[in-house]
């Protein structure tokens, strides 16, 4: 419990005092994974909605990709992503790898089937008559594309709050594709598992907190909008 309180009182000297490093750190955190999250949003809210209410070949067999990947350690989607940025690598002339971009792109690959597969499941959950009704009573295509992702507005926002905590919480495939490199790469994630490797037990457990409270604000915010659709 020492270490606890230790944590509790590093960490509010660390916010108090406007720490230069860890304003630093907080921000490249806040950047790579809201970037990322934004990305699996653009991609995967459109491509679930297509799944959900496309019917093809196959289709069982790409819900079933989705939904593997959902679960897919992040430590394994770091090898890919490193294999295919490092210098060797199909990509790596684009020396990406060990960079902010390369873990935007690992902690995309990460949220997108989240954000696709939650999505899905929101959109199948609503009645199938829906869109024929919608069509009945004069809504375009459009408008009635805009009808249904308000009507799955809960569920995506699920999806993007699972999105969101998969790739701000995730340490792996951040270590592997940005080498954690001061200054450049490491977010609070990595920063605690260096200063825990170091022993520096009360700078962990602050960064640790900080990284908590910035999950918790993010969410809160988008759970607040959720419940205020439901009513």
């Amino acid at each position: 419990m020492d270490a606890v309180w230790d944590g509790l009182r590093e960490a509010l000297r660390l916010i108090f005092h406007g720490d230069a490093e860890l304003r630093d750190i907080a921000m490249r955190t806040v950047v790579v994974s809201g970037s990322a999250t934004l990305l699996a949003m653009a991609a995967g809210v459109p491509a679930g909605y297509a799944l959900a209410r496309s019917r093809f070949p196959g289709r069982t067999v790409v819900l079933s990709l989705v939904n593997t990947g959902m679960g897919v350690p992040p430590i394994v989607v770091g090898l890919i992503v490193w294999l295919m940025l490092v210098r060797s690598g199909p990509f790596g002339s684009l020396e990406l790898i060990y960079t902010k971009r390369a873990m935007v792109i690992a902690q995309f690959v990460i949220a997108a089937p989240l954000v696709m597969g939650f999505t899905a499941a929101a959109v199948q959950a609503l009645p199938r008559e829906l869109p024929d009704m919608l069509a009945t009573l004069g809504a375009g295509r459009l408008r009635t594309l805009w009808l249904l992702a308000r009507e799955a507005q809960l569920g995506v926002l699920a999806a993007v709050m699972a999105g969101f905590g998969a790739v701000i919480s995730e340490v792996g495939a951040s270590m592997v594709v940005g080498g954690n490199l001061a200054n450049q790469t490491r977010v609070l994630t990595t920063a605690i598992s260096t200063e825990t490797s170091r022993g520096e037990t009360a700078s962990a457990i602050a960064l640790g907190l900080i990284l908590l409270a910035m999950m918790f604000a993010v969410n809160f915010v988008l759970t607040l909008a959720q419940q205020r659709r439901a009513r």
